[in-house]
């Protein structure tokens, strides 16, 4: 077995969370040592019986679908030592251990500024998160978004019709595209651009893997613009994400009548910085 394939099956590890994959690296090394470890080394861990009895037993057969999917063209796989692995997110709590991806990766260490808002958008938000981010990337950012409907997909598209550098971050594996209505958008951005997943390639569509995934949105940029965000929204767990990483967050305002802006002015109160032109950002975030 090469390195790649002990992450790879470690990745696979039933129930093992991200801070917890960190916490068995940093205490044995790499996940080669993890799985060649003896019952005692592994012992002092208190690991649960499940995952003691899954590091006893890999699923080499998976691995191995894994292997197969990232021999094909565009697809790579970063690991947390890799040197490709993107600074800006090994730098957060919760790092996600291995990224898989498709397209260009070296994009995923670029300037970047993520835009998200709710699936629900109006016509006006849709044009208003295009706007934004065809000016953005025209100014030299990588527009991050989850490529949902709604302003996450018109970001992307904003994009495209720009430089085409645009990172779309994925809550399942990237052999499936979701939701399906997008399967050309992810074609165009794999030309240009990238997806990327914490998730193996096969893992289901899940509520809970959404949520996961934004704080990678976040975790890759500077800072993360909200367009139309109401008050319960997956939006929002991204902002508190970049909140609690330590990033700028921005928010553009609506009429105090519409629910679809509720999150955004809540934002706002507390201590975004309202948007309502493209200088409002850029004035905000590192010139480097």
């Amino acid at each position: 077995m090469n390195d790649e394939e002990y992450w790879l099956a470690l990745a696979r590890a039933p129930r093992l969370k991200p801070i917890n994959f960190l916490h068995l690296l940093n205490h044995f090394g790499s996940p080669r040592a993890i799985f060649e470890a003896s019952s005692a080394e592994r012992q002092v861990l208190k690991l649960s019986p499940y995952l003691t009895n899954y590091l006893q037993n890999p699923n080499w057969y998976l691995v191995e679908k894994d292997i197969q999917w990232l021999t094909q063209q565009s697809h790579h796989l970063l690991t947390l030592y890799d040197p490709n692995y993107p600074q800006i997110l090994r730098e957060i709590y919760d790092p996600p251990p291995l990224l898989f991806v498709k397209g260009d990766y070296s994009l995923l260490s670029s300037r970047q500024l993520a835009i998200v808002g709710t699936r629900r958008s109006t016509n006006e938000g849709k044009q208003i998160a295009w706007e934004f981010a065809n000016a953005l990337s025209h100014q030299g950012f990588s527009i991050t978004s989850g490529m949902a409907l709604g302003i996450d997909g018109a970001s992307h598209w904003g994009a495209l019709a720009a430089t085409g550098k645009t990172i779309a971050v994925l809550g399942q594996g990237l052999d499936k595209i979701y939701p399906p209505q997008h399967q050309m958008l992810a074609k165009k951005i794999v030309q240009t651009g990238v997806l990327v997943s914490e998730f193996t390639p096969d893992t289901p569509i899940k509520r809970e893997h959404f949520l996961r995934r934004n704080r990678i949105i976040s975790g890759l940029s500077l800072g993360t613009l909200l367009i139309e965000t109401p008050e319960r929204s997956g939006a929002l767990s991204t902002a508190r994400c970049a909140i609690e990483q330590g990033r700028e967050v921005f928010a553009v305002p609506g009429s105090i009548q519409n629910p679809l802006t509720k999150g955004c002015h809540q934002l706002i109160k507390d201590g975004a910085k309202l948007v309502e032109k493209l200088e409002d950002i850029i004035e905000e975030l590192p010139s480097y």
